[in-house]
């Protein structure tokens, strides 16, 4: 153990913590209310399937391995794992700070913490650009999947706070608005994919365009064939850079 740092112990306490803040806010829940009826809350087109947020069990399984990961005396000095673990503290605070303005309804905060989550996470993806081996396989992929995620978080983020003042969106039809965020998120993959090569983030979109295919079958076709389009062109997009790159990942 003498050889643990303290940067390992913060990881390992911020990893433990924002987990049991996740779990706590469902299991009491708090103030109250659980996570997702709060979000049905919310009449907007931005927002996918129940069944899509499984994703999170990958995530928190990633970040669990990760956390391991980087406590193991020989990793104690690994500089990559020293410059990221800053950012990780901070984007941890603020998921667990979001949690509670979510759950005690102070809307107006949740999308400014959400972009510090975001910010975060692109902080520690370009960081990881370069790794290789373990840090690359474990540490890169699981924090390209969480970047993805959170890219769609905000986007929804942003849309439930437009809704919940009343924003009347200059005239402009909600549908269509939702058409322009999937184009905004789908141009985020394509990015993504072809300057980054990074798969693992466009899988998450087209994860997340498949589920809002599903939640808005019968709402607005509108929708569902741009989130249709949008999956489709972040996956040709992934098999261009794939070639381009020369490697899956």
């Amino acid at each position: 153990m003498k050889n643990i740092k303290t940067h390992q112990v913060a990881t390992v306490l911020a990893t433990m913590g924002t987990i049991a803040v996740n779990i706590l806010a469902n299991a009491l829940p708090l103030n109250g209310l659980n996570t997702g009826e709060i979000s049905d809350r919310f009449e907007i087109y931005f927002v996918p399937a129940g069944y899509v947020f499984s994703i999170w069990s990958i995530i928190y399984l990633g970040l669990l391995a990760y956390t391991v990961y980087q406590a193991l005396p020989s990793r104690a000095d690994d500089p990559l794992l020293r410059k990221i673990a800053p950012y990780y503290w901070v984007g941890n605070l603020a998921n667990a700070v979001w949690i509670f303005l979510w759950h005690y309804e102070v809307f107006n905060w949740t999308l400014p913490f959400m972009v510090i989550i975001l910010a975060s996470l692109l902080l520690i993806n370009r960081n990881l650009s370069e790794a290789e081996g373990f840090n690359k396989w474990l540490v890169k992929l699981t924090f390209s999947i969480y970047l993805g995620w959170i890219s769609v978080a905000t986007v929804a983020n942003a849309s439930q706070w437009l809704y919940y003042i009343n924003w009347n969106g200059w005239g402009i039809a909600a549908a269509t608005w939702a058409v322009i965020m999937l184009g905004v998120a789908a141009l985020l993959g394509i990015l993504m994919s072809w300057l980054e090569n990074d798969t693992a983030y466009g899988l998450v979109l087209i994860w997340a365009f498949v589920g809002i295919t599903v939640s808005q079958a019968g709402t607005s076709s509108v929708v569902v064939l741009a989130a249709w389009i949008g999956a489709a062109l972040v996956g040709i997009a992934m098999i261009g850079s794939m070639i381009k790159f020369k490697r899956l990942y």
